[in-house]
This record gives structure tokens, sequence and C-alpha cells, in this order.
């Protein structure tokens, strides 16, 4: 897992730019704390941060090909972040087409199935990856992102050339880009969804997953090299049940490889102890597992609807079950409120998205895990594949005309415009906007002949659960393990398994009436009974009002934001906390939202255009 950046500019030459470029590179030191490597040519310049996790010795990028193309430059050079699980089988598929290899780094393996099958690699890579490579014989740039779209990768366009980066701030580094942002950008900062391609620093984009961009002196283009297909399921359930377990025993199996130590998160669900449980039987030794929790939470818990169970004794359980080594990180209210900690988090998202104090607890997890591993199996991505949230078959969620999780929260209180002024509503339509980005979505949904309104149905809600919800699940898992310099991967993003449970019909998804039946039967043997059927339990959040009164306190001071906020929402806020009132969880969320945007325009000295 690395961090990578570039610059093409055809205008100028960029072996003079050296320190921007060593600039742009180091602003990625979190992504890769063990190397760093830069290389240039005339009209081009790579940057790259290691975080070594295969062939530790060899491995360092750029990497270039021994073989030369015109005059004494590389016939091609690859900056690369990620893992290629299925690299070995296709190191040896490569050596009996006549390649030699220097190391043993799936780097090299990319570079090499570049030079054997051009653009068309990406259809044999298995893993989670973003990459560039620069062909020196046609001066043209290649930006690869994997499938789900589990790496980032970031572009913009200039007049002469291009940059491009694992976050936006390697972009932002170079003094060509100012850091803007009109009426769209605050838009999509304030909805609890993700577009691909879209970005809230206007001029900036990402590589949409599955995607693969193409940049040379004449066009930028865009092709699209995996997608959802809509086929026919013909398995009966027993086949179904036991072909889900065979993916994962081999997803997991491959998401092992690993030349540094490796744990698995737990937390006592369904999701989590699944993927602990298979990396226990699949691994060399005895596994490390982790937990978060708050100090005093498990034993003075409050359920509430999002987390009727607290997960602690439910973690121990899995653990005692299968025989790991458990850790449980306790964290206090004061570490979740630290000024340094809340702009750690800030900094490293670059993005004003937000998660509240889950992003803050989370970064502090993996701070703690990188003290024991650099890599952390974890299971985001089964309540998406499998149909775990709640919109999934709440029939209001289901009918509405709108992304259902949407439905779900307004129905909670989450009101994205709550604390807008007059001014900023009347620039930013959000009822409108959200409308658009709804009918656009739908309309890429794959459709099956002759299947049930029902079954399109619930085929439209994972579609739109799996491309505008789970990138959000994604960006922070990255954002929030790569700032402490941990490898998070995802076993449940395996394209082949979302592929599969794609086309399951509903009534064989829910054909025991509990969410997830397909996984819960699958892991059966694997866990306590106990586990098999939890109910789903949130990511576990504070429940102190210390910190609801500390949010408010951050809504009112003053901020890029404020002029643009309602006096009276906010004044009403504020005196519902003062008065020890905690805030609803959907009314915690958007609060939380506006204050990451002002913090967001005031940390990167945002320019708005209304």
């Amino acid at each position: 897992m690395c961090g990578i950046t570039g610059w093409i500019d055809y205008s100028r030459d960029l072996r003079t730019e050296l320190p921007t470029v060593d600039v742009m590179t180091d602003s990625l030191l979190h992504r890769g704390p063990d190397a760093r490597g830069v290389w240039t040519d005339e009209h081009v310049a790579f940057g790259h941060r290691r975080l070594s996790i295969i062939d530790l010795e060899n491995g360092d990028q750029p990497m270039c090909t021994p073989e030369r193309g015109r005059g004494e430059l590389p016939r091609a050079v690859i900056t690369y972040g990620g893992e290629v699980y299925n690299y070995r089988e296709l190191r040896a598929e490569l050596v009996r087409c006549g390649h030699t290899f220097r190391t043993a780094s799936d780097t090299e393996v990319v570079l090499r199935a570049y030079l054997q099958w051009g653009e068309k690699l990406v259809d044999r890579l298995n893993g989670m990856y973003a990459f560039a490579i620069w062909n020196s014989a046609t001066e043209e740039l290649l930006l690869v992102r994997d499938r789900l779209g589990v790496k980032p990768l970031y572009y913009y366009p200039t007049p002469t050339g291009l940059l491009f980066g694992s976050e936006p701030k390697a972009i932002l580094a170079n003094p060509e880009v100012q850091a803007r942002a009109g009426a769209e950008e605050l838009a999509d900062s304030l909805l609890f969804l993700r577009t691909p391609g879209r970005v809230p620093f206007a001029g900036m984009g990402e590589v949409k997953p599955g995607h693969v961009l193409r940049f040379g002196r004449r066009r930028l283009s865009e092709h699209r090299y995996w997608a959802l297909h809509s086929r026919p399921h013909t398995d009966d359930l027993d086949t179904t049940v036991a072909t889900i377990r065979e993916l994962l025993e081999d997803i997991v199996d491959h998401q092992l490889i690993s030349d540094v130590p490796l744990v698995s998160l737990l937390s006592g669900g369904l999701d989590s102890s699944t993927i602990a449980a298979l990396a226990q039987k699949h691994g060399p030794g005895r596994l490390s597992t982790f937990a978060v929790d708050f100090a005093g939470h498990t034993e003075n818990f409050q359920p509430d609807p999002a987390r009727p169970t607290a997960d602690g004794p439910f973690a121990r359980m899995v653990a005692d079950h299968i025989g790991s080594d458990h850790h449980t990180i306790t964290l206090d209210q004061a570490a979740v409120l630290d000024p340094a900690v809340r702009d750690t988090v800030l900094r490293s998202w670059d993005l004003p998205f937000h998660f509240g104090d889950l992003d803050l607890s989370l970064y502090l997890l993996f701070k703690a895990v990188r003290e024991h591993a650099t890599v952390a199996l974890s299971g985001e991505a089964a309540d998406e594949i499998f149909g775990g949230y709640l919109w999934f078959h709440d029939a209001r969620a289901r009918a509405a005309e709108t992304f259902p999780w949407l439905t779900i929260g307004a129905r909670s209180g989450l009101d994205p415009k709550a604390l807008l002024g007059p001014e900023l509503q009347a620039a930013v339509d959000l009822d409108e906007y959200t409308a658009d980005l709804y009918s656009t979505a739908l309309a890429e949904v794959p459709e099956l002949y002759g299947e049930t309104a029902a079954e399109r149905r619930s085929r439209e809600i994972t579609y739109l659960t799996l491309t505008r919800f789970l990138p959000i699940l994604l960006d922070k898992k990255d954002r929030m393990s790569m700032a402490s310099g941990l490898e998070g991967r995802v076993p449940f993003c395996d394209h082949r398994l979302v592929e599969y449970v794609f086309n399951i019909p509903l009534g064989m998804r829910r054909y025991t009436g509990e969410e997830k039946a397909l996984l819960r039967d699958a892991a059966r043997d694997l866990l306590p009974e106990q586990v098999v059927h939890r109910t789903k339990a949130a990511y576990p959040s504070t429940q102190d009002t210390g910190y609801d009164s500390a949010l408010s306190g951050a809504l009112t001071a003053a901020g890029p934001l404020r002029t643009y906020l309602s006096e009276t929402a906010v004044r009403d806020l504020a005196a519902k906390t003062a008065s020890g009132t905690a805030l609803g969880e959907f009314e915690r969320i958007g609060t939380e939202s506006t204050v990451r945007l002002d913090s967001w325009l005031r940390a990167y000295d945002v320019a708005i255009t209304l």
C-alpha cells in the first residue's frame, strides 16, 4: 500500500521542477513511511511513497522496465499503490510468455502485465489498486483504479497537462492549483452519498471505480472496464450458499499474503467475525484481533435503534471461539475531542465528508493497531452486498423515489438543509440536485428481462448502495487507515463475490426472514450461534453528551461558512446541547456535516463561488 502522484506537462521540461514534485510526493508521507522515490523525464514526473508489504528489500518505485524504448528512455514506468492478490498466478503466466523478473513484488507483475497485454491487463487483476503507467514511446499516461474503488485516485487537468495523486493534497501541493468550490461542490459535501467521479474541489475529478483514464497530447479519454451486469441466477439454495463460502475461503486465503504482520478487526458482528474466523483458519499461526470501545461504554451501554447490543461481549465470544489473541482498544472522551486528532482526521480526508466521532475513533483504533501490525482485514461491504441495511427491506424506503438511505435518515431527523441560511439554500437546491443525481444513478442499473417489480427494485437498491453509499465507507477506511500507515484490506469487496451475490434474487437472499441470511448460513459452522443470529449493530458511537456540547460549540465559532448559516437554527442547537440534552443520531450527523464543511473551507482556504 502506497501513495502515488504525478505531473504531466507537454509545454515544459519537468526535470527542472523537482522541488515541486518533491513537495507533492512528500505530502503523501503517511501513506508510505518506509521509502520514497521520484522519476522524471522531459514532460513527466512521478512520485511514490512506499508502505512495504510485499518483497520488502526490493520493489521500490517508481519502477522502470529494463528494456529500452526510443533513445535511452525506459519503455514504461509505473507508480503503483495497492495489492494485486493474484499476482503470483499472473507472474507464472508472464514467465511462460517469456518475461524475466528482477523482484518478487506485485508491482513488477503489474508493469510486465502492461508490456504483455497493454490496457487489457485490467481484466486480469484481482485486488485493490490505483496506479499510473507512462509509455515513453507514445508519451501517454494511463491511470487505473480497481473495480470497487477501494483505493483512491484523483486528477486535475491543466491547460497543458494533468496532475494526479492518491489524495487531493498531492494535487493541491502544486502551485498551479487553487482550492475552489461552487454551489454543486458544497451540495456534494452536504449529501450523504458519493457520485462517482465528482470531487468537492472544483476542477478536480476522481478516476471512477472500474475505469481507465488515458491522457495524451491530443485528448483525455475514459474507458469503463468493469460494471455490474444482470443475469439469471440458476443455482439452487444449497449451491448458492456453498458458492459464497467457497469464494470467501479463496478470497481470505489470498488476502493473507503479506511479508509483514497482519491482523483482523473484530467487532463481534457477523461480517468481521466471518473474516476473522476464516483468517484464523487459513493463517500460518494464531491470529491477533482488535476491537474498539469507549471508556465505560460497555458497562453503561444504552441500546438504540442502530445499536441494539454492545460489541464488546460478542467480540470476546468470537475471539474465544476461534482462538485468536484478542485486544480491545479503549478510548476516552478526551482523545476523541482532542483538536489535534480532529485536525488530523480532517486533513486525512482532504474532503468535507464525515462520519463524526466514528471517523475520530476509527483513526485512533488504527493508530493503536499500527503499533502491532502493518495490515488489517475488516468486514466492510458485507451489508452493501448482502442487504444488511434497514432500507433494503423497509417498505417506505423501498418505495421512495430517492436514495433509500436518505428516506431512513429523514424519518429520523436527518435534514441536510436544517442549519443553512436562505442565501445558501437558494444557491444549493438540495432537493432538485438530489433528484437529478438519483435519476442519473437509476438509469445505470442493468435490467434483467422478466424479473418482477419487487426484484427490480431490490436490484436498484443494491446497485445504488454499492455505487453511491459504499464509496463513502471505503473512503473512510482508506483515509483513516493510511493516516496511520496501516493497510486496510476488505475481502468482501472482491469483485467475484460482488458479481455473484448481485444477481441472487430477493426471495433467496432473505429466505429465513433475516437480513444477510445467505452469509449467516455460509458462516454458520465458523461462529458461535449467538453471533450467527446477532442483529446488526452499527459501529460504536460515543454516548457522552459532552461530545454533543463540544460539537455545537464548534458550530457557533466564527468560520467561512458562518455567514451562510441560519442564526436561529444554530442558536437553538446550542441551547439544546447546553441543557445537557443529547442530539439524535441523525441530528448529530447534520451538525457534524456542517462543522466539517466549515473546517474544510478554513483549513484548505477554499474560495467559494455561489
